[in-house]
């Protein structure tokens, strides 16, 4: 089981490619807001599972348009920060590239939904959210602690997608809340693998994130870097040596009867553990089927979009799918095998598992520059390594040399003779040869392989990085500017 869940990993994480791909959709989106003249100066900075390191190779993209940056931190009413978002969604429309515009204008965060035409990645885009992008730098600072956090994240998503069970717009949860209940599976695991989270971050973002951004920003993080080195330096806490099945096998066994323990309890990263939802005068009065509390942002209900009939479907996964795992745990049968896959993982995950060959080659396809050639509409299903695949009077036309770069014959042979069949060996110009050496001359000769060499190719076979604009090409090669940054507490 333990190999089995390595292997999920493997298809479930994200490539280079997948983080230059929406590194790539941020530029984008930058272009856009800058071509706003109401939004000059604003700044497009992502958020959510990008930002905390914890997204799949198909997750979604959460972008925040920002008025603020190194300024004072300020907000925006509803009505301006509606009219923000349907000016940006005009200049997307009007730059192409975008798809499936959904403007939830009435939303408690005014959100605006779309589609890249770069591997249909979905962006949500909202404006001045400081606060989420606090909330995933926070727990990018977590995932520092421990490395099986962040595999159990990735795990826990692609189950919960197998089981439906990830979408707060159908009545379950959201990533973050799913993030949350693995925080809290480790806060109670024994021996226990994270501290309470205040004792991490003791304070509030609603009261902490006020007057000049750089400087709240710069607080927060010293004070979260100083208690996690502190926790983690700390020799005398004890060790869990679990595998990362045995957490697995635990975590599904710890939910499968939340829907009864709900009635009753929350649970609360802060604090580290279960608490009586009657006890604590934050939560009431109680109007949600489940809680959990945002550490961050307390007494914020993470799962407040959840409703009876959703908890009751995310109850009986759990109790499914600890079932099936700890029957497969004991039975080695390839029927039982296959039960225990389609348990934790999509089909087109589980194909990406049986089949590495096709894993690869997808991702080989994950280019900016098949974005910048279809953002035309004269768009051709026939591509060819993430690249339109040229056609074969192309390929001929490409390496046909110009009057700028000429084939050079290596060695001068004889003067009426420009390119010899075979250069590498002496040619005597005997009556059998000089009808070939009278032809003119053509790069579908036996040197044709030779020739393109030292042919330029064409725009249509450059590298992706090669074709952009060197300001992009520059984003692609280091991605700096949207990279998430790390506290370095890995070293310790």
């Amino acid at each position: 089981m333990e190999n089995t869940l390595r292997e999920i990993l493997r298809a479930v994480e994200p490539l280079a490619a997948d983080r230059q791909t929406r590194c790539y959709i941020l530029q984008e989106l930058q272009g856009a807001v800058q071509s706003v003249e109401s939004l000059r100066g604003a700044t497009v900075e992502p958020f959510g599972s990008f930002v905390s390191e914890l997204f799949t190779r198909w997750g979604d993209l959460d972008v925040s348009i920002e008025f603020s940056k190194g300024s004072y931190i300020s907000s925006y009413g509803r009505k301006h920060t509606q009219e923000v978002l349907r000016d940006l969604m005009r200049a997307m429309r009007q730059r192409g590239g975008w798809n499936k515009y959904q403007f939830i204008a009435n939303a408690r965060v005014p959100i605006l939904m779309v589609k890249s035409a770069l591997e249909n990645i979905s962006c949500d885009i909202s404006v001045n959210n400081l606060k989420a992008q606090m909330k995933s730098k926070l727990l990018l600072w977590i995932t520092e602690i421990d490395p099986r956090f962040r595999d159990m994240v990735l795990l826990v998503k692609e189950w919960a997608k197998t089981h439906n069970i990830n979408n707060s717009k159908s009545g379950t949860f959201n990533s973050y809340s799913l993030s949350l209940l693995v925080v809290f599976h480790f806060q109670t695991c024994v021996p226990a693998i994270l501290p309470p989270l205040k004792d991490i971050y003791p304070d509030s973002l609603t009261d902490d994130l006020k007057g000049l951004r750089d400087d709240a920003e710069k607080r927060i993080e010293t004070s979260c870097v100083d208690n996690i080195r502190r926790f983690k330096l700390n020799k005398l806490r004890a060790q869990n040596k679990s595998s990362l099945s045995e957490l697995f096998i635990s975590f599904l066994g710890k939910f499968s009867g939340i829907s009864s323990k709900a009635v009753e309890l929350g649970i609360c990263t802060y604090s580290g553990k279960w608490e009586a939802v009657e006890s604590n005068m934050g939560w009431l009065p109680k109007t949600y089927c489940i809680l959990v509390e945002d550490p961050f942002d307390r007494p914020e209900n993470t799962t407040r979009g959840v409703g009876k009939r959703g908890l009751e479907r995310i109850s009986e996964a759990f109790e499914m799918s600890r079932d099936r795992l700890i029957s497969a745990r004991y039975n080695s049968s390839f029927a039982i095998e296959s039960s225990f896959l389609a348990t934790l993982v999509r089909p087109h995950t589980l194909h990406f598992i049986r089949n590495p060959g096709y894993n690869s080659k997808r991702h080989h396809a994950t280019h900016p520059q098949r974005f910048m050639s279809e953002s035309s509409h004269s768009r051709t299903p026939r591509e060819y390594n993430g690249l339109r695949k040229p056609t074969g009077s192309q390929v001929q036309q490409s390496v046909h040399p110009s009057p700028q770069v000429q084939p050079q014959p290596r060695k001068p042979v004889h003067s009426s003779t420009q390119v010899q069949p075979q250069p590498r060996k002496p040619v005597h110009s005997s009556p059998h040869v000089q009808p070939q050496l009278r032809k003119p001359v053509h790069l579908s000769s036996p040197v044709q392989p030779q020739v393109r060499k030292s042919v330029h190719l064409s725009s249509q076979l450059q590298s992706p990085l090669q074709k952009m604009k060197p300001e992009k090409t520059q984003m692609l090669q280091t991605y700096q500017e949207w990279r998430p940054k790390k506290s370095g507490l890995q070293t310790i």
